[in-house]
């Protein structure tokens, strides 16, 4: 079954830096686009980021955008996340996600991050 297991949340500093990954299987990881989503408390679960099957295109959330960057290994099954100069508001439970059709889709456990000083 497909399974996707973020790790690398925690807690870092504002102005830090922040690596998340998500290893993933049970699907074939090279045909298929993959993003990262957060969820704040209180708030509606948002986009991140998005890579395409290949690697060559990526899309970012607004809130995000300048300070991320998305990025896959095909060979090893994973997604990365990288976040330079996180804030507080960028505290939140963070979820690698796979769309494997128009109704399916699959999403990790979750991992939190918590950017405070």
């Amino acid at each position: 079954q497909v399974q996707l297991v973020e790790s690398g949340g925690g807690w870092v500093q504002p102005g830090g830096s922040l690596g998340l990954s998500c290893a993933a299987s049970g699907f074939t990881f090279s045909n298929y686009a993959m993003s990262w989503y957060r969820q704040a408390p209180g708030k509606e679960r948002e986009l991140v980021a998005t890579i395409s099957s290949a690697g060559k295109s990526t899309t970012y959330g607004d809130s995000v955008k300048g300070r991320s960057t998305i990025a896959r290994d095909n060979a090893k099954n994973t997604v990365y996340l990288q976040m330079n100069s996180p804030k507080p508001e960028d505290t939140a439970v963070y979820y690698c996600n796979v769309r494997l059709g128009v109704l399916t889709q699959h999403w990790g456990q979750g991992t939190q991050v918590t950017v405070s000083s």
